[in-house]
Formats: structure tokens, sequence, C-alpha cells
């Protein structure tokens, strides 16, 4: 039977263990509800947005040109509208930059290795932008893995501990970039989609072309049809000009956010797992430790009696 002390610091371990997890998750509680919040009241703005956008690119489609007074490649409207062969394909993958969220960031690095796989099947090459530690650890491990054939374009760290307006600006203006440059022909993203506190999951998004033909499709049918009669004012360039990175952004700033919040679900899920599990194990270790120390006290008795019957 196992020593005293033993089990008696095996259950102290545990203890120890179940508090920092039962912390982690009331932390996590606590930032969930809040990032929820977030998500939900971002969500009717994103929904509009893209409504607006596809009704403008279903008016003016992306035919327009003319002299554009570029300050960055986000504003380069018709080079990103521009459909072309795809040769390679930029996939940004939203991780976390902590662990301990059970098979969160798990699921996402399964899921972009096998679109890395079907793209590489058809002789694309994937060029990654990835957002959070534990992606970039995980595919840099890969990288030699002659299984997967791609690279690690950009990395981002801090975008995902605060999600903000200006970190989705720096990963839209990174992947517009590439995109105008003609590096990638296609964009997709890999996130995961918060649907409550107990559930998300992983979603692939594309991002890159804004193809004006395939959102004129969708308006088809007489209850979905769209009215092209839009007057822009000053101009459709102008406007573009400005919707197109408004809708790149705005979609990768939901992404952060769904990422987010579908983190924090997990995590608090994971660690109140985590606390029912240690509570199970102290309860069993408490068991062996009472049956420990009856066995010795037994076995006291039984040598007290039987040095007793020694002296008669």
């Amino acid at each position: 039977m196992a020593n005293l002390k033993d089990i008696k610091n095996r259950i102290q371990s545990v203890e120890s263990t179940k508090k920092i997890t039962r912390a982690m998750k009331m932390v996590a509680a606590a930032k969930i509800k809040k990032a929820e919040a977030t998500v939900k009241s971002a969500r009717p703005f994103a929904t509009m947005l893209v409504d607006v956008f596809k009704k403008m690119l279903n008016a003016c489609g992306n035919g327009i040109s003319g002299d554009l007074n570029l300050k960055s490649a986000i504003e380069n409207y018709p080079a990103l509208l521009t459909k072309r062969p795809v040769d390679s394909v930029g996939i940004l993958v939203i991780t976390s930059n902590k662990g301990l969220a059970g098979a969160y960031n798990a699921n996402i690095i399964r899921n972009t290795l096998s679109t890395i796989k079907q793209y590489n099947e058809k002789g694309i090459k994937s060029h990654l932008f990835v957002v959070g530690q534990k992606g970039i650890s995980a595919l840099k491990r890969k990288l030699n893995d002659d299984y997967y054939d791609f690279e690690i374009a950009k990395t981002y760290v801090d975008e995902i501990n605060n999600v903000t307006a200006s970190g989705s600006n720096l990963i839209a203006e990174d992947i517009a970039q590439y995109y105008v440059d003609k590096k990638i022909d296609k964009i997709e993203i890999i996130t995961t989609k918060f649907k409550n506190m107990m559930s998300y999951r992983v979603e692939n998004w594309t991002l890159l072309p804004l193809d004006a033909e395939a959102i004129k499709a969708e308006g088809d049918g007489e209850e979905h049809r769209i009215n092209p009669l839009m007057v822009f004012e000053p101009s459709e360039q102008s406007i573009l000009q400005k919707i197109v990175p408004m809708y790149i952004t705005n979609l990768l700033f939901q992404a952060l956010l769904e990422a987010q919040a579908s983190e924090l679900a997990s995590r608090m899920t994971a660690m109140s797992a985590a606390s029912n599990n240690a509570e199970d194990m102290i309860r069993v270790l408490t068991i062996d430790y009472n049956k420990a120390r009856q066995w010795a006290i037994t076995q006291e008795l039984v040598e007290i009696v039987s040095g007793a019957d020694a002296l008669k």
C-alpha cells in the first residue's frame, strides 16, 4: 500500500492545481461576458456592411478605374476586385497566445493543415499570416515537413490579446499588400465562430478576391433582386475606395472578435472540467489515504497484541 506521506503530498499537489484551474475558470468566465456582448453587438453592423457592399458591387461591378490617389495597398480597390488564376493562396490563421483552452488551438491547427494539404494537391502553395503564439509555434514545427508546402509570411502576437480596429487595420494592410503585389491570388481566414458559452466551430472565410460577379449571382432570385439604380456622391471611385477597406478591415475585426470569445469559452469549459476532475481525484486519494492510515493503525495494534502475547 502507498506510503501515507506520498498520498498526502499528492493530495496537496492536486489541491494546488485545483486552485489554479478554478481561478482560471473564474477569470475566463468574467471575460467571456464582455467578449460575448462585444461579438453580438458587432454582428449587426458587420451584416449590414456586407449587405451594403454587395449592393454597391451589384450596381457598379468591378470595372471602375481611373487615376487613384493611393495612400496604402488596401485603398487599391481595382486590384483587390481583380480575380485571377490561383497559383498561391494566403491563409490568415487566428489562434490564441495562451494554452489551457482545451482543444481550441489544436482544432484550428488541424483545420489549417488540412486546408494547406488540399491546396497542395492542386499545386497551390500557401502563405500563412498567423495570429497567436500557439499557432506560430505549432506551424513553425511543420515548416520542414515534406508533407506540407507552405511558408509563414507574417506573424502577429499582440493583436489577439487586445482586439482593436488598429490591429485589424495592420493585418488588413499586410494582406492587401501581398494581394496587390500578386504574391497571393486568394486569401482565406481560418477562425472560430462563437455560438454560445459551451460551443464554437472552426470556419473558413473567403476574404479576397472580392468577386463582384459572384455577388451579383446571389441576387438572381426575385426575392433577392437588388435595384442597380444607385446614385454615388461624390463618385463611385471615391466611395469604393472607402468602403472596400472598410469591408476588409471589418471582416478581419469580426473574425478576431469571434476567435477571442471562442477561446475564452473554450478555456472556461476546459478549466471547469479540470477543476471537477481535480475534485474527483482528491476524493479518491482521500479514500486511499484513509485506507492506508487504517491499515497502519491496524498493523500497530496487531504488533502490540503480538508483543503482549509474547510477554505472557
